[in-house]
């Protein structure tokens, strides 16, 4: 596993939920990549290279070119408890998916959305999928019983230090966004403005458990127990 720079304390807590940002390496292995990208662009030296200083500088663009390339194939990958957000989600779920009037609609289950999401795009789409619930689903959603806004915000709370970890990932651009993830994305904001804003609100919340799946599933190498 790749160690990153600027990495949030094993065990650091907020409340009830912890998380922590961490690299992991590709199944193909960023190394040996980047060995094998060394060892062929140096054999290709020519044997005539006899300027030393021109020698270290042919060197050191060889080593950012193969940096560059190997750097996008990491995945960038975050680590919690998601006992506590399952939890809190459980305790909502039949009284949120009683409401919904719209049995035969979908948001966030029609097929192949989020299982067409490439291992690279998980990063991509956890970020765009946190933003879709903190940016519509909770500030669309009215809710009058203060148990279940009690829960809803305490999943809230927990989605904004989920966005503060890929918010690393983002800033040392290892959070690739392909079209996999961007159409995902679209399909998603699509469904949700097919409906009446609070109807999409509802629906959507009561799928959370999709999202929470997706999370367990695309992030379980790195999930706390």
């Amino acid at each position: 596993m790749l160690a990153c720079t600027d990495r949030i304390p094993r065990g650091y807590r907020e409340g009830a939920f912890i998380y922590k940002f961490v690299c992991s390496s590709p199944p193909i292995g960023v190394d040996k990549l980047k060995h094998t990208c060394m060892q062929t662009l140096l054999n290709s030296l020519p044997w005539n290279m006899k300027a030393q200083h021109a020698s270290l500088w042919f060197l050191g663009a060889v080593f950012f070119l193969c940096s560059v390339h190997t750097r996008g194939l990491r995945r960038c990958l975050i680590s919690m408890d998601m006992h506590h957000i399952e939890e809190s989600f459980r305790e909502i779920k039949g009284a949120i998916q009683a409401k919904d009037i719209f049995q035969n609609v979908t948001i966030l289950s029609t097929s192949e959305i989020l299982s067409s999401v490439k291992p690279l795009g998980v990063c991509c789409m956890t970020k765009n999928l946190l933003a879709f619930y903190m940016d519509r689903v909770f500030k669309d959603h009215q809710e009058l019983n203060p148990q279940i806004l009690r829960k809803i915000s305490s999943i809230a709370n927990s989605f904004l230090y989920m966005q503060k970890a890929l918010q690393q990932c983002q800033e040392q651009r290892l959070c690739h966004c392909g079209q996999e993830a961007t159409n995902a994305t679209r399909i998603i904001h699509d469904n949700y403005n097919q409906l009446e804003v609070q109807s999409a609100a509802l629906k959507s919340l009561g799928e959370l458990d999709i999202f929470l799946a997706w999370i367990h599933k695309n992030h379980q190498g790195t999930s706390t127990a």
